[in-house]
């Protein structure tokens, strides 16, 4: 029998009192990308999906969060954009860095306690969170 290698996974968002997703990983890749690629349309097909299901989960999160996370720019002659707010730059910023704590706190607790029992291969998984 062959040894199977197993790696730790873990997932974290922040949610209001009635249970929403306020932010989580999905939105944070949503963000990400509509800062690298400089649109919400761009954002939607990286990602490939509707523009619609990507404005709406913004939407939700700015009217939970009580602020907007975009600039958005209306057409013209170089076209519409988005661009990050304040906000969205500072949760871009932290929640990165608390997945990254988060992820190796998880694989070296998960490989200390289990390494005697299944075969647990941890990894630094900010490349695997960055798959969407």
């Amino acid at each position: 029998m062959t040894l199977q290698n197993f790696h730790s996974r873990s997932k974290i968002w922040i949610e209001d009192d009635d249970g929403n997703v306020v932010f989580g990983l999905g939105r944070y890749r949503i963000l990400n990308l509509i800062k690298e690629k400089g649109s919400l349309q761009a954002a939607a097909k990286e990602l490939k999906m509707g523009y619609r299901g990507i404005w709406g989960r913004i939407k939700a999160t700015e009217e939970r969060l009580g602020e907007k996370l975009l600039i958005k720019t209306v057409g013209g002659a170089k076209g519409g954009g988005s661009q990050l707010t304040p906000l969205a730059e500072k949760l871009l910023e932290e929640f990165g860095k608390t997945i990254s704590v988060l992820e190796k706190q998880v694989d070296a607790q998960l490989e200390a306690s289990l390494r005697q029992h299944i075969n647990l291969n941890p990894e630094i998984l900010v490349t695997q969170n960055n798959k969407l």
